[in-house]
């Protein structure tokens, strides 16, 4: 999917531009156009059908959010819950200039929940979308830097967009762009911006985290997808490999009573002490410490991505035609596999499950994308893999290959 919003090759992509610079790409040179992805008529069925509720939406205008009350109210019986849309509210305030943001549409709207899934594929790192829907000649928030690296792909309408350089380069989450209001104004009233273009249907504009950016609509309704993407940076691995180290009994001592915090050089002396004995541990302990930290951040990973949702009710009647179900991995789920005391393991991010280890062979071909029935399982006959299928998707491990899902022709 990311060969969709760039117009140049992964590669080139991958060093040239992520976490670099910015690019910019039109519709001729990539598939003309994200109306598959999101639409004007999709976004009137979102609020007005679909029963978003904040903090799925958001509105803003002039740069400043709006209070919930000013679209959010009752919506009837058997929907009272303090959260839900008024599709009036919204138009009254959309009429007065507000921007529409509908957030997290990876997680409520079907065609960015597979698009997304390929990004997170495509990028190896967690990826969202939202959409910002903006009525004509107004814009929605102030010049400012995100914190993730963004694609803007202009659905609808047109939009001006100005991209100057970073005051702050390569930003992390606690790092918000509010904390650099001055230099910010400073960049935008003195320096010329890198990017001052107009996007239209089909164009498409790379951000990474950290450029200064701000966008109006122009003469008539825009709606543009954002896609974010919060970069998995070696700070995060530096944690990780503290948090490890905080497991080893070594690093988890008082230090030495009578010590001076406020004396600079008895504490930079204390810190350099301390520095050499990471070093040291992490020299002759790398493989140990690597392996944990490793897991640590799959682990994050799985947290912060989701595998393909589960049909219950079509993994269930799957589960009970398991001998004559095709079946594949769930797309996305993290998992490992371990022999360990003649069992096989299977570590998930939210549990363990042991089989027998006559098992491993079918388990590890599933695990490596096979698709696969209880008749042509590696290393089960067919009531042994009947049984293990079904177990799977009950587990939601596996799941039911759809009839003209492309999985069926791997």
């Amino acid at each position: 999917m990311l060969s969709r919003c760039i117009a140049t090759d992964t590669g080139s992509f991958a060093t040239r531009y992520w976490g670099r610079r910015p690019l910019l790409s039109r519709a001729d040179d990539l598939p003309r156009d994200f109306d598959d992805l999101l639409s004007p008529a999709a976004v009137d069925e979102l609020i007005a059908e679909r029963g978003v509720r904040a903090p799925f939406i958001r509105m803003a205008r002039h740069g400043e959010l709006l209070a919930k009350d000013c679209f959010l109210g009752p919506a009837g019986f058997g929907a009272e819950m303090p959260d839900q849309v008024d599709s009036a509210k919204v138009l009254g305030q959309f009429a007065a200039g507000a921007t529409i943001v509908l957030q997290g549409l990876h997680r409520l709207w079907p065609p960015l929940i597979d698009f997304v899934r390929a990004m997170v594929d495509d990028l190896g790192h967690p990826t969202q979308a939202n959409a910002y829907i903006t009525p004509p000649d107004n814009r929605g928030f102030d010049p400012h830097y995100d914190v993730h690296d963004v694609f803007v792909l202009q659905v609808a309408g047109t939009k001006r967009w100005i991209v100057h350089e970073p005051v702050h380069v390569d930003p992390l989450p606690s790092q918000p762009w509010t904390d650099h209001r001055d230099a910010i104004s400073r960049r935008v009233r003195d320096q010329q911006p890198v990017v001052d273009t107009v996007l239209s249907p089909g164009d498409a504009l790379y951000l990474p985290r950290g450029w200064v950016h701000a966008a109006e609509a122009l003469e008539n309704i825009s709606i543009h997808l954002t896609v974010g993407v919060s970069a998995l940076t070696a700070v995060d691995v530096v944690r990780t490999i503290a948090d490890v180290l905080a497991t080893m009994p070594e690093f988890r001592k008082s230090l030495p009573m009578g010590i001076d915090p406020a004396d600079h050089d008895e504490m930079a002396s204390l810190t350099t002490k301390i520095a050499a004995e990471v070093v040291d541990t992490l020299r002759y302990r790398a493989a140990e410490v690597g392996d944990t930290a490793a897991g640590r951040l799959s682990r994050r990973h799985a947290d912060r991505t989701r595998p393909v949702s589960v049909r219950p009710l079509a993994a269930f009647a799957a589960s009970e035609q398991a001998a004559a179900t095709k079946v594949t991995w769930r797309h996305g789920l993290i998992a490992t596999l371990d022999e360990l005391d003649g069992k096989l393991v299977l570590r998930l991010p939210d549990r363990t499950i042991t089989f027998p280890v006559l098992c491993a062979a079918a388990v590890n071909a599933l695990h490596r994308g096979v698709v696969a029935d209880a008749d042509s399982l590696p290393g089960l006959d067919r009531a042994d893999a009947t049984v293990l299928i079904r177990r799977l998707l009950r587990e939601a491990v596996i799941v039911p290959v759809r009839h003209g899902d492309p999985t069926e022709l791997r």
